[in-house]
């Protein structure tokens, strides 16, 4: 059964998680596979691959023999199988802390906005690390959920201001593994070498109020899914507060940044 904290949180639909996420996720996605600097003709996992960001950047950037998605959403691999469409990458079903992988197979094993998601973060890791030859890659990104998530930071302290019992579900409260000092941390732990965080900034320009609030109505993600459970009196209630507070630049644009804390280690 899931928690009270976790019961909003919807994975199910790529064309909404899109919007909401997958565009900026590309973004540090780039940012994120320059920092790695693997060779070419590797052989890559990526964990929870979503609507395949991160698989797509590294079919771009990295010239790999193979990129295997796993995700635990049959509609994530579905989507993420049609829009890809490179002989390179295979998409399956499988959940992150049991990786569907045989140990030492893998050259790198990488995840993008997933561990925060994943009941024992700690065995996550395990697992990533169990499937990397000795030599390989680990490493993974998550947004900074207190901090410099401004998207996120925005609506969830003004839906607390609101309704007081949001949170619980504010995604800044409930990730605590979401800091630098603790991923390399739970990396060290997990028996990773030569352990680096990074700070991987981006730019999220929305053109206007309803590019910014639109995604959060496609009920796929904990923030969407929290927009989901009210009422349509409270849902209105919430749009007009953020649209009231946020920065609004002169040509009716909203101009914020996004931050993912970065982590990567040898296995």
């Amino acid at each position: 059964m899931p928690d009270e904290t976790s019961r909003h949180d919807r994975w199910s639909s790529g064309s909404a998680y899109e919007p909401y996420v997958g565009r900026w996720s590309r973004l540090v996605a780039h940012e994120f596979v320059g920092w790695l600097d693997v060779s070419s003709k590797a052989r890559w996992l990526d964990v929870g691959c979503g609507t395949a960001a991160l698989t797509r950047t590294i079919l771009a950037l990295s010239d790999p023999t193979a990129v295997l998605g796993v995700d635990q959403s049959a509609g994530f691999v579905a989507f993420s199988a049609s829009q890809v469409g490179h002989p390179d990458a295979a998409f399956v079903t499988g959940d992150a802390a049991a990786l569907p992988v045989a140990d030492s197979a893998c050259d790198v094993a990488v995840s993008g906005l997933v561990l925060n998601f994943v009941p024992e973060p700690s065995r996550m890791v395990a697992g990533m690390a169990r499937v990397t030859r000795e030599g390989g890659r680990v490493a993974l990104y998550v947004w900074d959920y207190g901090g410099e998530m401004q998207m996120m930071r925005h609506f969830w302290d003004n839906a607390v201001e609101l309704y007081p019992a949001a949170r619980d579900l504010d995604e800044g409260s409930r990730f605590s593994v979401c800091e630098l000092d603790r991923l390399e941390a739970l990396f060290e732990g997990a028996g990773l070498a030569a352990v680096q965080t990074k700070a991987i900034d981006i730019a999220t320009p929305f053109r206007d109020f309803d590019d910014y609030w639109s995604p959060f109505l496609g009920g796929t993600g904990a923030a969407p899914g929290y927009v989901a459970s009210l009422t349509e009196e409270r849902r209105a209630a919430l749009s007009e507060r953020l649209r009231a507070r946020l920065p609004v630049d002169s040509d009716g644009g909203i101009s914020l940044i996004a931050r993912a804390l970065a982590v990567r280690g040898t296995r």
